[in-house]
């Protein structure tokens, strides 16, 4: 759907593996724009077409990149769209540089209300002392490392597959992990036990 065009609720959301409702929001022209107000935009969006009473999620995951330099990863939380953040970083320099950054946003916009920080989720890459360097991002920002999820070729294999981990390879030590970090997330979000 391009900007200026009507579009109903049915063409930006998909309902995926085990009633899973996704919806990419896009984002503006490399160059022009801001990816900050595209994800306003399409959480207003979203609100307008009746998406959250028609879908009735348990859960809203916003999975915004957080090298958006304008703030963009910021606007769900500073919108009143988030409660907690939980920040993805590997043992890269690039991403724990990135994670930091998250969190330091995160941490300036605490005495406000806004989202607080729930925890950083190390996906590995397999680099030196990978544990050690996210165990001490988290400990600057008086924080824990809620789940490690180990490099896995069953992601792009499900990829390829045009599915989810969870939906192709649902017995895997992968699938596992994460369903111990769904129950890890929903736990800190006071949820109890949810599969």
């Amino acid at each position: 759907v391009r900007k200026g065009e009507s579009f109903d609720l049915e063409d930006m959301a998909r309902v995926g593996y085990n009633g899973v409702v996704c919806v990419e929001a896009g984002g503006p022209v490399p160059g022009f724009g801001c990816a900050g107000r595209g994800i306003i935009a399409a959480l207003e969006e979203l609100e307008k077409k009746g998406a959250y009473e028609k879908y009735q999620p348990d859960v809203v995951i916003y999975d915004v990149l957080g090298d958006v330099v304008c703030g963009g990863f910021s606007m769900p939380m500073r919108k009143g769209y988030a409660d907690k953040v939980f920040i993805i970083t590997s043992g890269e320099s690039m991403s724990v540089y990135a994670a930091a950054n998250i969190a330091m946003a995160v941490e300036n916009f605490k005495s406000r209300g806004y989202a607080s920080l729930g925890g950083f989720i190390l996906n590995k890459r397999n680099v030196k002392n990978e544990e050690g360097k996210a165990a001490e991002l988290a400990a600057d920002f008086h924080s824990s490392v809620i789940a490690e999820i180990d490099r896995s070729d069953l992601v792009s294999e499900a990829e390829d597959m045009r599915k989810t981990v969870m939906e192709a390879f649902p017995d895997s030590t992968a699938a596992e992990q994460y369903r111990a970090l769904a129950d890890k997330i929903a736990e800190l979000c006071g949820m109890g036990e949810e599969k």
